[in-house]
């Protein structure tokens, strides 16, 4: 199914300091749950978000390589945390720090994802814009295995994860960075 079209507009929806968005998808990334928060950011209603792929609320200032990184932490098992700038059904954005998780069957196979958000730390946008902005230039210019490079060489001279890069930012140790 074909995402709708949505122009992105420079409204910003800040999420509550109390509030969290949870939502569940399975092995497409396709919406099986969301709680009454993440339906209210997202400004769709419970019926347009059900079933959908995840990538409806995608925004267009996000590099490719974000979620390249994402699913190659999470279709291996693991646990992703990162900053997302998600598009809302009336063009408007929020951001979120994300701490996304496989979801297991009984016998360890993955079976879904599960996501968590919570509101970022309000210095993030100094290091993730442009960063993003930085990455989606890559990407434009040499492809989005070119961004996965760039990101992968940062992380090593920074000699730390991608994930406890994420997190550092999170907990405001920019200065580190």
């Amino acid at each position: 199914m074909k995402k709708p079209a949505v122009t992105p507009t420079n409204k910003e929806v800040v999420l509550n300091e109390e509030d969290f968005i949870v939502s569940k998808t399975d092995l497409k990334s396709k919406i099986l749950y969301g709680n009454r928060i993440f339906i209210k950011m997202s400004g769709y209603s419970e019926e347009e978000l059900l079933g959908k792929p995840h990538n409806i609320l995608r925004h267009p200032d996000m590099p490719r390589c974000a979620f390249k990184v994402l699913y190659d932490h999470i279709q291996n098992g693991k646990e992703w945390f990162g900053f997302v700038k998600n598009l809302r059904k009336d063009g408007g954005y929020y951001w979120v720090f994300a701490n996304i998780s496989p979801t297991f069957d009984t016998n360890e196979k993955i079976v879904g994802y599960y996501s968590v958000r919570r509101k970022p730390i309000d210095t993030f946008k100094s290091v993730i814009e442009p960063l993003y902005q930085h990455l989606k230039s890559i990407e434009e210019t040499s492809g989005m295995e070119a961004a996965v490079n760039e990101v992968n060489k940062f992380l090593e001279s920074k000699k730390m994860s991608f994930n406890e890069f994420m997190i550092k930012i999170q907990k405001g140790i920019i200065n580190e960075l």
